[in-house]
């Protein structure tokens, strides 16, 4: 008889089983760990307040007294799950106004909603590609986005993240792929928090014809004078045809969303798998997206992108400072700086973050920890993101922390 393999093996042996193992038997493993109280600045976590600068909550609309009760309203009015799909029994009046609220805000026809940000991205790009087409992507863009890469089964073109001219290689060589071309980018890069160079990525993909579509997740809420992110803060919103943003961030709520031209988008709701077979989602994440979407077009808006923005910029200086390597805001061509709301300190090596990381979770601050293959080998950072309810007296104190455990850790180098 053939011989069969263990399809558990795996499980049992991979690459990072021991490291792993380790890192639990001396409680530094950096995941999972419990949130026990609301999410805000400060944070309840396994029996002590943390320091929050690991959340994606940019605007701290989760605790907003009226994003809490428009998930309560739509809780009662509709009970906690709509037990089906979008195209049957899963449309409400609150999803249709959410849609048209995005669209709005986006400045496009139509918007689609998903019920994860992952989703969306999955659901997009493996329905509007096929095996015949070509998909150029960063290679920094996220997961989701190569995930739905390869359900489209169309050939892909990754470029070195950033990189114009392997860019421009990469759509010069899809002029011969046949079938259509589709450029994907991060506008902000969930881990690093720079920002793709997209006025040449928009001239780039008009001369060769291909279309072009931006992954605003990190950047919806937070850039733009609208905040309507990347595409908006380089006034490019017209020239880019698909725009794709999330709820999980500085829309406090889960969800994803795809704005763009109506007959796309009209597409996608009769073809989308990731649309179609898949619950819709619970009410009061709607209601609660919705009044967050409403919050950011109001009068006060602006007044919450320009604090988050002010506290990236406070913290990313102090961190500079102090001596860390952190990734520097983009220089914009009116010689403006351009933050985002991800400030990360590059440390190397993985096992040697992991135990900064907790030295100064023990300390009162949580962080999260990129790893390879989350950044590129030798890569790892400590990814730092700051909302607008922090506070100077909250960054102060996690300045202090960073100083004070970054030369007791040898990450910093002791005053002489």
């Amino acid at each position: 008889m053939p011989t069969v393999t263990d399809l558990f093996e795996k499980a049992r042996t991979h690459d990072r089983a021991e490291q792993l193992k380790a890192a639990k038997e001396h409680d530094l493993l950096p995941y999972f760990r419990l949130i026990e109280g609301e999410a805000g600045p400060v944070m309840e976590m396994e029996g002590a307040e943390r320091i929050m600068l690991g959340s994606n909550n940019y605007l701290g609309l989760t605790g907003d007294e009226r994003v809490k009760r428009a998930a309560r309203e739509a809780l009662e009015r509709y009970g906690t799950g709509l037990t089906g799909s979008r195209l049957m029994n899963g449309t409400t009046p609150l999803h249709l106004e959410l849609e048209r609220e995005l669209a709005e805000w986006m400045g496009t026809e139509d918007a689609i909603a998903f019920t994860t940000g992952y989703q969306a991205n999955l659901g997009t790009i493996g329905t509007l590609l096929g095996p015949g087409d070509t998909v150029i992507c960063d290679s920094g863009d996220h997961a989701s986005i190569l995930d739905g890469v390869a359900l489209s089964r169309a050939r892909i073109r990754p470029f070195r993240h950033n990189r114009l001219d392997k860019l421009e290689q990469m759509l010069e060589r899809a002029q011969g792929d046949g079938g259509g071309v589709l450029v994907v980018v991060d506008g902000v890069f969930s881990m690093e928090g720079d920002v793709c160079d997209l006025p040449p990525i928009v001239e780039l993909c008009r001369r060769y014809g291909a279309r072009l579509m931006v992954d605003e997740a990190h950047g919806v809420g937070v850039l733009g004078a609208r905040g309507a992110g990347v595409c908006e803060a380089f006034g490019l919103e017209s020239e880019v045809d698909l725009r794709m943003g999330t709820f999980s961030k500085s829309l406090a709520s889960c969800g994803g969303f795809i704005a763009g031209p109506h007959e796309v988008i009209e597409f996608l709701r009769i073809q989308s798998r990731a649309f179609l077979f898949t619950a819709s989602a619970v009410p009061a994440s709607v209601g609660a997206a919705l009044e967050a979407v409403r919050i950011c077009r109001s009068e006060e808006g602006p007044r919450l992108f320009a604090k988050v923005l002010d506290n990236a910029r406070y913290l990313n200086r102090g961190l500079h400072e102090l001596g860390f390597r952190v990734v520097d805001p983009r220089p914009m061509s009116d010689g403006s700086e351009l933050f985002t709301s991800i400030v990360p300190i590059v440390i190397g090596d993985d096992w040697r973050a992991v135990t900064f990381w907790k030295a100064l979770y023990d300390a009162g601050v949580y962080t999260n920890v990129a790893l390879y293959p989350a950044v590129p080998r030798g890569g790892a950072l400590l990814r730092t993101s700051v909302m607008a309810t922090h506070e100077r007296e909250h960054l102060d104190r996690a300045l202090e922390i960073f100083a004070r455990v970054g030369r007791e850790a040898g990450v910093l180098d002791a005053p002489s």
